[in-house]
C-alpha cells in the first residue's frame, strides 16, 4: 500500500473521531482497504439524513476509482444507488490525489440536491413507463441459509466484506433456530412473503 494512502486512512481516521463514524473493515496489500464512514447530510426537507459510505481503495488506488457503497435507513435503494453514482462520477474527477475526505464532503454539501434531481426524474419515468421488469435490472432478493455460526460477530463482518467488495448494498436478517419438526422451505416461502409486504 502507497505512504500517501497510509496518509489519507490516518487523516480520515482523525478527522471522522466521532463514536462510530469510522471503522477500518480489511486492510492489506493486495487487497486495498475498506473502510466504513457514518455521516449526516442535508435531506430533501431540511433533515439530517444518516449515510453509512463504505469505501474500498484498491491497490491502485489513487489512480483508479475507489469502490462505494453507500446506504441509510432514511433512503430508498433507488435513492442509494444514484447516490452511489454520482459519487463515482465526482471521483473520476478527483483521480490521481487522495479524494475520500473531499467525496465525503460533496455528498454532504449535495446530497438534497441529488435527491430532488432523482425524484425529479423518477416522477418523469413513472409517467413515460408505468411498468418495469426485472430484467432491466430491478429488485434482486438472495436469501442464504447459513446451517452454524461459531462467531456471529466474525461472520457478520466476512459478509459486510463481501459486501462492499461486491459494491452491494442490503440487509441481514438473523432468524433463529428452526424445530426439528418444521420444514425449512415453508419458513423461507413465509419470510419470503413476509418481505414482499414490507416492500409493497
Amino acid at each position: 500500500m502507497a505512504e500517501a494512502v497510509r496518509q489519507e486512512l490516518s487523516a480520515l481516521a482523525a478527522i471522522f473521531c466521532g463514536p462510530h463514524e469510522w471503522e477500518m473493515l480489511s486492510c492489506s496489500e493486495t487487497d486495498g482497504a475498506v473502510f466504513r464512514i457514518h455521516t449526516t447530510a442535508e435531506g430533501l426537507v431540511g433533515e439530517d439524513v444518516p449515510l453509512e459510505l463504505v469505501f474500498h481503495l484498491p491497490a491502485g488506488y489513487p489512480l483508479c476509482l475507489p469502490g462505494v457503497s453507500v446506504s441509510s435507513k432514511h433512503l430508498t435503494r433507488a435513492q442509494c444507488a444514484t447516490v452511489k453514482e454520482k459519487l463515482l462520477e465526482e471521483a473520476g474527477k478527483l483521480l490521481s490525489e487522495p479524494m475520500i475526505h473531499e467525496l465525503v464532503l460533496w455528498v454532504q454539501q449535495n446530497l438534497r440536491h441529488i435527491l430532488s434531481q432523482s425524484e425529479t426524474a423518477s416522477s418523469s419515468e413513472k409517467h413515460a413507463q408505468p411498468e418495469s421488469t426485472a430484467a432491466d435490472g430491478g429488485l434482486w432478493i438472495i436469501l442464504l441459509h447459513v446451517d452454524h455460526m461459531r462467531a456471529r460477530t466474525k461472520y457478520v463482518k466476512t459478509v459486510e466484506k463481501w459486501a462492499a467488495e461486491l459494491r452491494l448494498t442490503g440487509r441481514l436478517m438473523f432468524m433463529g433456530v428452526p424445530d426439528p419438526s418444521e420444514n425449512l422451505q415453508s419458513r423461507c416461502g413465509l419470510k419470503w412473503k413476509e418481505m414482499q409486504r414490507e416492500n409493497d
